[in-house]
């Protein structure tokens, strides 16, 4: 099979094919009933008796969706004052779909190689927050690359160095221009002065027990105990295995995914879940990983939001190689975040990614059962590296802008949702309350945000 043959997406066992009609679906999501895998299908793809998407159908889903919404949480958008700080883009994984990473051996210290990638030491990661912190955010987001000198803890590097390298992915820090150090130090760097910790994957901490009999739930333990306060759901994109062969082979399973976060509730973490579609993967697959999230959910309680995530194909390997010619449509887009709306049925909020979709089309999807708009990150590179142009910051006084323009509410909240609050319409200038050291003033001056996007 050549890369190109991955455009016709025949080969996959999981099809989009149903016995129910798109009437009965839509019925079922109408009345609030919990939809079963084929409906979803059936919504998805607005009926899988006809090619194509049926906009009158599409619109009926939409419409059901933002009723959905509107029932669960009412006029309210939401947003949070957070930075990102990703530490490494040092990884050997291979995922076809990213574009964030560097080859790690680029970063040795012998090599010639130029690239533009990063490593932060836990005092930079400490010096970044504290700043941000002192502007007045809530929150620190960390997404990285699994750096291969990487270590939870000392332990944990000691029984790293006494392993076979090769077959855990693991250099001592010595080969490398930059020390990262180990996750556990800088999740304490990050913890300063009250802030929110946001971090840590099911792939990371996969990364952070290579080569130990440590649970999952023993590392997390670690990280919290360290001041690790919630985790990402990424490093899903589709969890279905037969997709992940594909685009992440490098990548821990469907059931690592899950055991990871089940883990993470255990020991008291809230956590976040995601999905990266627009790729290779079909209707079907979208669906079912819907299904899983929902049963994680069912379990553990502890999710607080769902994130879909268009796939930004541009300068990405699966692009680059031939195996996907674009991303999803508009029409997939809204009918991804409508669907999550109806079938998550245990998942209250639903959000809309400005980075991924701008702001039109973003806002857009919070018309179509999304209630959530992102976030400030004051930085964002994930998304830039892959291609994407909407912008690394978003200021309070465009949050209000933006939502008060579709008639709808704008509130600040804590990445727990557990503070909110309503912005002041009447007032002149908007920042954030709710970050510990926050007291209203905004994040960046207006003349300094030009400077910050170029």
């Amino acid at each position: 099979m050549t890369d190109t043959d991955w455009l016709d997406d025949d080969h996959f066992e999981t099809r989009p094919e149903t016995d129910q009609s798109f009437e009965n679906a839509l019925e079922k999501a109408r009345a609030g009933e919990r939809l079963m895998v084929a409906d979803g299908i059936e919504l998805i793809t607005t009926g899988t008796d006809t090619e194509g998407i049926d906009p009158a159908r599409k619109e009926q889903v939409l419409q059901a969706a933002d009723h959905r919404r509107a029932e669960v949480v009412g006029g309210e958008v939401t947003f949070v004052a957070n930075l990102n700080n990703n530490l490494t883009t040092a990884c050997n994984t291979g995922c076809l779909f990213c574009n964030f990473k560097d080859p790690a051996g680029e970063f040795e210290s012998n090599t010639q190689i130029d690239h533009n990638g990063f490593t932060k030491t836990p005092t930079e990661s400490r010096e970044i927050v504290r700043d941000a912190v002192e502007r007045g955010i809530y929150e620190v987001t960390s997404v990285s690359g699994l750096h291969p000198a990487f270590a939870l803890n000392e332990d944990h590097r000691d029984i790293l160095e006494a392993s076979d390298w090769a077959e855990i992915n693991y250099r001592p820090s010595d080969h490398y221009e930059t020390d990262p150090q180990t996750y556990v130090r800088h999740v304490e760097a990050m913890s300063v002065d009250g802030v929110h910790v946001h971090s840590m994957t099911p792939e990371e901490v996969a990364h952070a027990r290579r080569g130990t009999d440590w649970s999952y739930e023993d590392v997390y333990r670690q990280l919290r105990d360290a001041g690790l306060d919630s985790v990402p759901g990424t490093a899903a994109e589709i969890l279905v295995d037969e997709v992940r062969d594909v685009i992440c082979p490098g990548k821990i399973d469907t059931g690592g995914w899950v055991n990871a976060m089940e883990a993470a509730a255990s020991v008291g973490l809230d956590m976040t879940a995601t999905i990266m579609y627009g790729h290779v993967e079909n209707a079907a697959h979208r669906v079912e990983h819907l299904d899983v999230v929902r049963e994680l959910q069912d379990r553990t309680g502890a999710i607080t939001e769902f994130v879909p995530l268009s796939f930004v194909y541009p300068d990405t390997p699966l692009y680059e190689k031939g195996m996907v010619d674009g991303g999803a449509s508009t029409d997939e887009d809204e009918l991804m975040i409508a669907v999550s709306r109806l079938y998550l049925d245990n998942v209250d909020h639903i959000q809309s990614s400005w980075v991924k979709y701008g702001d039109t089309q973003g806002l857009k999807m919070l018309n179509c059962g999304a209630d959530d708009f992102m976030g400030t990150i004051l930085s964002e590179e994930i998304t830039k590296r892959a291609g994407g142009s909407h912008g690394e910051f978003r200021s309070f006084a465009e949050y209000v802008d933006m939502i008060t323009a579709i008639g709808r509410v704008p509130v600040e909240r804590s990445t727990d949702y557990r503070q909110r609050r309503r912005l002041d319409l009447s007032a002149k200038t908007h920042g954030p309350i709710l970050g510990p050291k926050a007291d209203g003033t905004p994040l960046v001056e207006p003349e300094k945000r030009s400077a910050m996007i170029e």
